[in-house]
């Protein structure tokens, strides 16, 4: 799995990455049938489930959206040790301030890398690639053999 954690308003980081992200399950061809890309979202109070759909489909159909209540996007954010925090601006808009790491997650859940912001699609995909064979290879993740 991948998992990103973001919001649909992020001005850059949140659309760069999931770009790089798209791209990357492109340049794996068929592999990319054994890699589920999840986004979270860190705004469920802006972020609809209509918003979310068409913001994940606008970069890759395979992507899927996930939306809890604010209570739950933060307990699940932080169990993967991702920062997230409201930040006022004028007009009495905000944004969210957010660990914008993208991360690589066996098929239990379990944490196997991360990938920094900025990633390119190229490192990506050899990273996701890697563990998708290692796990097809041997049934587990290398990490937990």
């Amino acid at each position: 799995m991948v998992l990103y954690f973001g919001f649909t308003y992020c001005p850059d980081v949140c659309p760069t990455d999931l770009l790089q992200i798209a791209r990357a399950l492109q340049s794996l061809g068929p592999k990319a049938r054994d890699v589920q890309v999840l986004f979270v979202t860190l705004d469920p109070d802006r972020d609809t489930p209509k918003l979310l759909a068409q913001y994940v489909r606008a970069f890759d159909k395979r992507i899927l959206a996930l939306r809890g209540s604010e209570a739950e996007a933060r307990r699940i954010a932080r169990a993967y040790k991702i920062y997230s925090a409201r930040a006022p601006q004028p007009g009495g808009n905000y944004t969210i301030d957010h660990s914008a790491y993208t991360l690589l997650l066996d098929r239990d859940g379990r944490f196997h890398d991360y990938m920094p912001p900025g990633t390119p699609s190229g490192r990506m995909a050899v990273m996701i690639e890697e563990l998708v064979t290692a796990t097809q290879e041997t049934g587990t993740d290398p990490l937990f053999r």
